[in-house]
């Protein structure tokens, strides 16, 4: 036997060994450990037909024990004792809660920040969100040197590796003619109804009041939400060198030069800066008691405003950040930043009487060698923490079974709210009739524990490190197929689609005849008669 005869023979095994590792994640192989982001995954899951049968069904509007039956990634039939052949894949359900697959309005993936690259690209990222139970986000463009087109075209090229539903917003950080009507081309043609609007990372991001203005007019005119990350930037910078000079230069640091003072100045200036031009608002990552207040007393008034809290903000408080480990203290800072203890429970009080809307994530993850390149400096600590995989189990701890809120409230905050703002309902965030089938299975007496041992993510922390609870995701359904089933992943590289978002969302409904009111009320110009002439 030949030399090369021998080396087939004994590397087969061995290479068909890996091939099975790569295509296969489980709770014990995180995805940094198991599959690298050039990895092609081939193993798809059938994309056929599916029966789930009785399982509790649940929309943000009522539950019901019924079956559900899927077929080419289509919501077919809901209701009770559906018949199928033995061609179709049966998942028993019984005893279990049957939902909207969760859709985070707010992620960073593969982007470009603070002089590196956020760890999670499409495929990372999205393999953690399914298995946590998300079946769609909303990624956020950022322009190339302003130009929106060029950024629209380099997050094309980034997605082509999605695992699953994605959508996009878009950043706006100049302001001239050409920006303008590249809005327009990113509403008309490219499936884009949101722009955000930066307050805040003076010198790189952010933009000021006058820009601000011209973004709320123009997103007004197309339909589009008009988006804030809400601190006053002068104010960040300032406290930062003040801070600084104090020989603060730790992670603490972060916390200590953005009081939520800051929050709630700039979340106060844009809503009232949105009033004065009529326009939807969306407050992105709202994290402190000043700005949720803020929020509170707009819409009270009747002012159109959205508060998405994330779930770092919900679930976690400030004392990370002194962490005597830079490794530890570092991994907590993000931009607004986790608050001291007691306005994670007022967030969750906002959330459950409807002051506050939706739940996003902020997933914007870096490891702990590019978070090192802040140490001596907390300015130059990326800013970012996971969350795309934990979010769907904390927040049915932290809200569910804490009795916070009801479970048809729960797939509301997760899934429905956010396809109805960005006017994707009900083809996303229901199970209904026609509605696309990304479907999970949530068995509330399951339990779970997050470690940065077992998760999807790319990055080696984990903000929730060692946090556990009741109600698990078992099951995941994406576009018609089983992607996550008994602690593995079955994914498809490439097999995400686009989803285009129209413009004019319920939040627009009634805006026109409200500008119509407005200007009866004027009772002007007045016709006068002519100034006596001056001698």
């Amino acid at each position: 036997m030949s030399m090369a005869s021998l080396l087939r023979i004994i590397l087969s095994p061995l290479i068909l060994l890996l091939i099975s590792i790569t295509i296969s994640a489980s709770e014990s192989h995180p995805m940094h450990g198991f599959c690298s982001v050039e990895c092609d995954t081939e193993l798809t899951s059938s994309s056929g037909k599916i029966l789930i049968k009785q399982g509790t069904v649940v929309n943000a509007h009522h539950k019901v024990v019924a079956d559900v039956y899927i077929e080419d990634g289509i919501i077919v039939s809901v209701r009770p004792n559906i018949a199928v052949g033995d061609d179709v894949k049966v998942i028993d359900a019984t005893g279990k809660y049957v939902m909207p697959g969760g859709i985070d309005p707010h992620t960073h993936l593969e982007m470009d920040f603070m002089g590196t690259v956020t760890i999670d690209d499409f495929y990372t990222g999205q393999a953690a969100a399914l298995a946590g139970g998300t079946t769609m986000h909303i990624d956020f463009v950022i322009p190339i040197n302003g130009n929106l087109s060029a950024g629209f075209a380099s997050y094309v090229d980034k997605a082509k590796k999605s695992v699953m539903d994605y959508g996009f917003h878009m950043a706006i950080t100049k302001w001239d003619e050409a920006v303008s009507k590249e809005m327009e081309l990113m509403v008309k043609e490219n499936g884009i109804n949101s722009f955000k609007f930066f307050m805040a990372y003076k010198g790189a991001l952010m933009i000021n009041d006058e820009l601000l203005l011209h973004g709320l007019e123009k997103c007004k005119s197309l339909g589009a939400l008009a988006m804030v990350h809400a601190e006053n930037g002068d104010g960040v910078a300032e406290g930062q060198k003040r801070i600084f000079d104090l020989g603060i230069t730790g992670p603490e640091g972060h916390a200590l030069s953005r009081p939520p003072v800051l929050e709630g100045e700039a979340t106060a200036r844009a809503i009232r800066l949105a009033s004065f031009i009529n326009a939807p608002l969306y407050v992105v990552h709202v994290m402190s008691i000043d700005a949720m207040e803020e929020i509170a007393k707009a819409r009270k008034s009747g002012q159109r405003v959205i508060g998405e809290p994330v779930v770092s903000g919900l679930t976690l408080d400030d004392s990370g950040l002194w962490d005597s480990d830079f490794t530890t203290a570092a991994k907590y800072v993000m931009s607004p930043p986790i608050r001291k203890t007691g306005h994670d429970k007022a967030l969750q009080d906002a959330l459950a009487t409807g002051i506050l809307q939706l739940v996003g994530t902020d997933h914007c993850a870096f490891n702990s060698t590019q978070k090192a390149f802040g140490y001596g400096d907390f300015r130059k600590i990326p800013n970012g923490v996971n969350g795309i995989e934990e979010r769907m189990h904390l927040i049915w701890e932290t809200m569910v079974e804490s009795g916070k809120i009801s479970v048809t409230d729960y797939v509301r905050i997760t899934s429905t709210e956010c396809a109805k703002i960005f006017n994707i309902y009900p083809r996303k965030g229901a199970i209904l009739e026609g509605s696309d089938a990304d479907i999970i299975v949530l068995n509330p007496n399951a339990s779970f524990r997050i470690s940065a041992i077992s998760h999807h993510s790319r990055s080696d922390t984990n903000v929730y490190e060692g946090k556990t609870g009741k109600g698990k995701v078992e099951v995941t359904i994406s576009g018609g197929r089983v992607v996550w089933e008994e602690g593995n992943l079955k994914i498809t590289l490439g097999s995400g689609k686009y989803i285009k978002m129209p413009p004019f969302s319920y939040l627009f409904d009634g805006i026109d005849k409200a500008d119509a009111t407005y200007l009866a009320s004027l009772h002007s110009p007045v016709h006068r008669t002519a100034a006596a002439a001056a001698y």
